[in-house]
């Protein structure tokens, strides 16, 4: 089994290799957020022009106007439609970001285990020396209380 300062610094190489991934986890996470908040402002923004334009159109409106509000209207389907391929993107790098992390996690933890082994090991190993110890002392007192020459 490694060494315990081997694996305290795989250990601590672990714990900056996982910081360093929960950093771009949050960073991710936040523009997504952001590319979300945005489609969503955009969303709206369509509904209510939309609903301006229906009104005005009720009223009756130029053909002028109304040929401005179809251009106007396509572009921000345009503009929603890019939107959701960023929004779809940033899903698609906060799932790796979250996997990366998951990984560095799981890494980390295996390092954890093989360190609490080794404690473990190394604990046993100094109880049995210590039990092998007195047993040797006490067969080496018996000895001399039976042969005391």
């Amino acid at each position: 089994m490694a060494n315990p300062s081997a694996l305290d610094t795989l250990i601590d190489l672990a714990n900056k290799e996982t910081d360093e991934a929960a950093k771009l986890l949050g960073a991710t996470l936040r523009a997504g957020e952001e590319a979300e908040q945005k489609l969503d402002l955009l969303m709206q923004y369509r509904d209510d022009y939309a609903a301006r334009c229906q009104s005005n159109l009720a009223t009756g409106i130029s053909t002028t106007h109304f040929n401005n509000f179809q251009v106007f209207m396509q572009k921000l389907d345009h503009a929603i439609a890019g939107q959701q391929k960023v929004v779809s993107d940033a899903k698609q790098r906060i799932a790796q970001a979250r996997a990366a992390w998951q990984a560095c996690e799981q890494k980390k933890m295996s390092f954890v285990t093989l360190a609490d082994r080794a404690s473990k090991e190394s604990v046993r190993r100094e109880l049995w020396l210590d039990q092998k110890q007195n047993d040797e002392h006490a067969s080496r007192s018996a000895l001399y209380k039976r042969n005391p020459s």
